[in-house]
């Protein structure tokens, strides 16, 4: 299948408005690509390999990229500019435009995509990568595909680290917009009972579900397409969701709902200045904030159900 792969680069600040118009023109999906992120990573890491100064990290703005099937990516060309043009962001947003084939998606990772530590034990692999694990590691072997979520980027991260200090053991797990099934696979591996992984997305739930099969994990993690929690029946222990900060705010009451009392919600994707707007949202839906990490701009919150 072919794509349009459009890129714009914006101020940080732009980075939730965009993200946002591209799900109202029906992106196959939305990727946010921070280079100071990625460079700062690598270059801790891999230092051999990435030599960067703090200066080439200041340089770069980041860049949101949506994936349209380029039948109907070239008709939605003209309400993007408009929408953008209205934005009135400073400095004006750059706008850059490819296609792909699926596999190309996948290839553009790789230059940067390498094992990442996170937390205490976890361990994101790539597929193509090889890997020796070290005593009470949890690997976990992923490929992105044309899905979104491969562990190092600071909201997957934050995530990623909460799942592994309020898993216990045996819970009923809930993964909103699941993407690559990253977090639901690292549920599974940190000890959850059952994992219902959500995306509306057809293309990241079929790369969701080989990553599922890919870790062994298919007697414990179940991928459904549909929409925030609308497929969820509810007796869940803990629910993520790393989306953006106004999907998260109309989860709220959804996820308060699902929720056993003293269940958890972990919700990232959240640029810093909203998540007290954020905050105030789970509290009103009856949640209470318990915690609370920052990684660069961003902030993953975790609520309580009482």
């Amino acid at each position: 299948m072919e794509w349009l792969e459009i890129a714009v680069r914006i101020p940080f600040a732009g980075i939730e408005l965009v993200s946002e118009l591209f799900r109202e023109l029906g992106a196959g999906g939305v990727v946010i690509e921070d280079p100071a992120v990625v460079l700062s990573y690598a270059a801790r890491t891999h230092p051999e390999e990435w030599a960067v100064s703090p200066e080439t990290l200041k340089q770069d703005s980041p860049v949101v990229k949506g994936y349209l099937p380029v039948e109907e990516g070239q008709n939605k060309l003209e309400k993007l500019y408009a929408a953008l043009n209205r934005l009135s962001l400073s400095p004006v947003p750059e706008v850059s435009i490819r296609k792909l084939l699926d596999e190309d998606w996948a290839n553009t990772w790789k230059q940067y995509y390498k094992p990442v530590h996170v937390g205490r034990r976890i361990v994101i692999k790539p597929s193509w990568e090889h890997y020796r694990a070290v005593e009470d590691e949890l690997v976990i072997e992923l490929d992105p595909g044309m899905a979104f979520g491969c562990g190092s980027h600071p909201t997957t991260f934050l995530c990623l680290k909460l799942l592994e200090k309020y898993i216990r053991g045996g819970e009923r797990v809930y993964d909103v917009g699941t993407g690559t099934g990253i977090l639901a696979v690292a549920a599974a591996a940190l000890g959850a009972g059952r994992v219902v992984a959500v995306d509306q997305d057809p293309c990241a739930c079929r790369v969701a579900v080989e990553n599922v099969d890919r870790n062994r994990a298919a007697g414990i993690v179940q991928v459904v397409q549909g929409n925030l929690l609308d497929e969820i029946n509810g007796g869940a222990h803990l629910v993520v969701c790393n989306i953006i900060a106004d999907v998260i705010i109309g989860l709220a009451p959804a996820a308060a709902a699902v929720l056993v009392p003293g269940g958890f919600l972990i919700a990232s994707g959240i640029i810093r200045p909203r998540a007290d707007e954020v905050g105030n949202a789970l509290s009103m839906a009856g949640l209470d904030i318990c915690e609370r990490l920052e990684e660069g701009e961003w902030t993953a919150l975790v609520a309580e159900k009482s």
